[in-house]
């Protein structure tokens, strides 16, 4: 152990069944859903907000790393504890209270976001980000990668449903960022900084997010393109509608391939292996209505084959292939690189093309889905980890994709942050001067850097670092 004194510090002050060194605690701990294993000292499991303060003022005191932790979802290693230390587990702050006058949802950081959900849905109300793993991720993490979904290209992402937040700094102090209230404008944003700083800036406990009233009527439509290039136009021409569906998902053909052979059907018969966009459109019944018409030329004038649902359960049997498609891609390899990457609308199709070119060169498999609502796509390169030639293509392949993505005017991360995985890539999308600013924020904030330490801006290289062989529940949703 590197800070026995402290932790026993810690023990004492708090208890063992607050602050827990088990072997199986500790290794439960020691990785997220990158799979990238460091193992913790302890696991503090807080009960209140003074357990917190004396948590982060020994840290301080003693210059012991803190990871903070929830249900340990992210994709990049931003909850794996990197430098050992302390890992601070928030899954037992979980309580939620819908205000159905307001429409305001106060819930702490460990809740699940499907149950915020669905307790805001008995109220009438909708909380509309909804990451893929959302039965499983806590509304904690996804404030701290400032998580979208399906829902993000007509209502946006984490951010844009965040009033107020209340937690401690890594100092130790209780603030409070905003009031729940609809409208704040007194004092510096420092709510927003810490939105997507992946745990770095601060420990969130608690969040008011704005509800939106639930959508009277939904519809749902899928159709089926020629190639992915084709489908990209179409739905630039959608959007050139002034038209935004709640949902806009796009599956390339080898998404499409996957899903059907983990399926045995054919989502269009006699069209198999099709690229797919899967349309979802959500308010008034009237709103619908009208929009519905418009989306039904629209797919007659540029789809190959298109299907709408009649009732829910037809929508839901037309949901199937995109709840398949990730966890069916591993009959491609049994690795997967899965990079949300953000590609600007106008440059759509030379994407497309870029990665048939990326897979003729890589001569890897690279499935590709996402949500065109808002360019986020998730590009997932497929590999054999016991062959180091695939694994070296894999390496490349990456790093041509992160190039790519820049020189378009994209992002390197639409939801999963930088993390442990990324950080190669920083330096990509922020200038020197951009990462110094971000590095004057955090040593403001962390002076003595315990907070989340050894992610974003140290260069991790991921390939030299031995992965777990587990799998984890949300893995294939």
């Amino acid at each position: 152990m590197k800070y026995p004194v402290a932790t026993r510090l810690l023990q004492r002050r708090l208890g063992d069944r607050v602050v827990r060194t088990a072997a199986a605690v500790r290794a439960a701990a020691s990785f997220d859903s990158s799979k990238l294993p460091f193992l913790p000292e302890a696991v503090v499991f807080p009960r209140n907000h003074d357990e917190l303060t004396a948590v982060l003022e020994l840290a301080n005191k003693h210059r012991v790393p803190v990871t903070v932790r929830g249900r340990g979802t992210s994709l990049t290693g931003s909850a794996a504890p990197r430098r050992g230390g302390w890992v601070v587990d928030m899954l037992g702050w979980n309580r939620i209270h819908i205000d159905a006058e307001a429409g305001m949802a106060q819930v702490q950081a460990g809740a699940k976001v499907a149950d915020i959900q669905r307790a805001a849905e008995a109220k009438g109300w909708f909380y509309p980000p909804d990451p893929s793993s959302k039965e499983y991720c806590t509304i904690g993490g996804n404030i701290a990668c400032n998580a979208g979904g399906m829902h993000g290209g007509k209502y946006g992402v984490t951010r844009d449903f965040v009033l107020a937040l209340k937690g401690h700094l890594p100092t130790g102090e209780l603030v409070q960022w905003g009031t729940p209230t609809k409208k704040f404008s007194a004092g510096f944003n420092l709510r927003d900084l810490w939105i997507g700083s992946e745990g770095m800036l601060g420990i969130v406990t608690d969040a008011t997010l704005k509800l939106i009233p639930l959508p009277a009527a939904r519809w749902t439509l899928l159709a089926a393109f020629q190639t992915e290039s084709a489908a990209f136009r179409a739905v630039r021409a959608l959007f050139a509608l002034r038209l935004q569906p709640a949902i806009c998902e796009f599956l390339d053909r080898y998404s499409v391939l996957c899903a059907e052979r983990a399926t045995g059907t054919t989502v269009f018969p006699g069209q198999s292996g099709c690229p797919v966009v899967l349309l979802e459109l959500a308010g008034t019944a009237s709103e619908v209505g009208e929009q519905k018409r418009i989306i039904q030329k629209w797919a007659r004038t540029h789809a190959l084959a298109h299907r709408a649902a009649r009732t829910r359960s037809e929508a839901e049997a037309l949901w199937a292939v995109r709840r398949k498609c990730s966890g069916a891609m591993f009959e491609l390899g049994d690795s997967k690189l899965n990079e949300d990457i953000v590609i600007p609308l106008r440059n759509y199709e030379k994407f497309a093309r870029f990665l048939d070119r990326l897979r003729r060169e890589s001569k890897l498999s690279i499935p590709t889905f996402g949500h065109l609502g808002d360019g986020n796509l998730h590009v997932n390169i497929m590999y054999h980890r016991a062959i180091p030639a695939e694994c070296r293509a894999a390496e490349r392949a990456v790093k041509s994709l992160m190039e790519t993505v820049v020189a378009l005017g994209g992002a390197i991360s639409g939801e999963h942050g930088i993390g442990l995985a990324k950080t190669p890539f920083l330096r990509l999308q922020h200038s020197p001067a951009q990462v110094r600013a971000m590095q004057a924020v955090k040593r403001a904030l962390d002076p003595r850097g315990v907070l989340n330490p050894g992610k974003m801006f140290e260069i991790f290289e991921v390939w030299k670092h031995r992965r777990l062989e587990v799998k984890l529940p949300w893995d294939h949703k």
